[in-house]
């Protein structure tokens, strides 16, 4: 896979996806991140590319040329075109997934008060938000999406099991996990998990996953009873 990223600061870059799993991807050839630098693409010296909104408002937005030839310089057929904005729809691991099957994907960092509109309705293919807030920019944005779906591409996490036993992959929260030694300053490895009885073990991590969801997700424990209603 190869992403692309449009951004007013590709300094910011690679940052974090220069380290740890993701920047061993990039070693590997798993995965690559490249960065266009939006104000390339400005039609004055001064590189501008942004303006006030038609109609008035506070605020400034990203205009729609700079933005479509920056993006028409590294887009491609197979090429799927994502804005991250506020208004976006949810990110999440089923999201994740999906992009994980691109071969190609673009993300373009918001900055500013917003994009024209004309922009969004003739280049971008998904609008996206990590959740209900507002950051300064998209660039954290556009960084948390390129490192979730990186680690879903095969090969890149070592054991390709990690990837599908973990929260939010089959629709819970991941189960309490232990590890040596057996007691540590009175608290002990619950028994279940010392046993050797992998049906048992199985059964045990999936109440702790299911208590762990209803008690503190109770958005994903409805969903997740929804869907497995509909399973039945």
């Amino acid at each position: 896979m190869h992403i692309d990223v449009l951004t007013l600061f590709p300094e910011l870059f690679p940052g974090p996806l220069g380290a740890s799993v993701v920047g061993r991807a990039a070693e590997r050839e798993l995965a690559t991140v490249g960065t266009v630098d939006v104000r390339d693409f400005a039609a004055d010296k001064r590189g501008t590319v942004d303006e006030k909104p038609y109609g008035g408002g506070p605020g400034m937005l990203m205009m729609a040329e700079p933005l479509t030839l920056a993006l028409e310089s590294v887009r491609r057929p197979d090429s799927v075109v994502v804005m991250t904005t506020p208004r976006g729809e949810r990110f999440d691991q089923k999201l994740a997934r999906e992009l994980a099957a691109c071969s190609h994907l673009v993300i373009v960092a918001g900055h500013y008060e917003g994009v024209d509109e004309r922009f969004l309705a003739a280049q971008v293919d998904r609008e996206v938000s990590l959740g209900d807030y507002v950051l300064s920019n998209g660039n954290l944005a556009a960084m948390v999406i390129a490192d979730a779906v990186i680690r879903l591409l095969p090969g890149v996490l070592g054991d390709d099991a990690s990837s599908c036993d973990e929260s939010h992959s089959n629709g819970l929260l991941e189960y309490p996990q232990y590890t040596r030694p057996e007691e540590f300053r009175g608290l002990r490895v619950p028994e279940v998990l010392l046993s050797g009885d992998h049906g048992r073990i199985e059964r045990w991590r999936r109440a702790e996953a299911e208590k762990l969801t209803r008690e503190r997700r109770p958005d994903l424990w409805e969903k997740y009873l929804q869907r497995q209603t509909k399973e039945v």
